[in-house]
């Protein structure tokens, strides 16, 4: 979210709309993984979370999403074994479906940083405004 608003700060209204929705993508998978966690009986515990890593740019912002994006897919296929493992396959479908969008996230990313590579950080940028009002 906070990238969101740096985006749209700097008036990258595009970049700010797309962020913004992956974060509430986000919002709504941890949602999702409450309500199963205490379906199953269990305590949820959202303390102990990863690191958030700021970009100070665009670029460093669509890195560490990506990063982080990537992360996630790993650790969602590891569960999605686990939970394979144990024989909880509501659990895995659930899972199976976050890690489809957080895969769709990670695509999106690598997308972007493609686009910069071949047009260039302030062509790439100039797209991503609304142009002038």
């Amino acid at each position: 979210m906070v990238h969101s608003e740096m985006c749209d700060n700097w008036g990258y209204d595009k970049l700010h709309q797309v962020i913004e929705q992956q974060a509430r993508d986000e919002m709504r998978h941890a949602e999702w993984l409450i309500q199963r966690i205490i379906f199953l009986e269990g305590a949820p515990v959202v303390s102990k979370l990863n690191p958030i890593q700021i970009g100070q740019t665009v670029l460093e912002m669509i890195g560490h999403d990506q990063e982080a994006e990537l992360a996630a897919a790993r650790a969602y296929n590891a569960a999605i074994r686990l939970a394979h493992e144990v024989d909880d396959q509501a659990t895995a479908d659930l899972l199976t479906d976050i890690l489809k969008m957080e895969e769709g996230h990670g695509d999106w990313a690598e997308k972007q940083r493609t686009q910069i590579k071949q047009m260039g950080l302030e062509n790439y940028l100039t797209n991503q405004t609304q142009g002038a009002k």
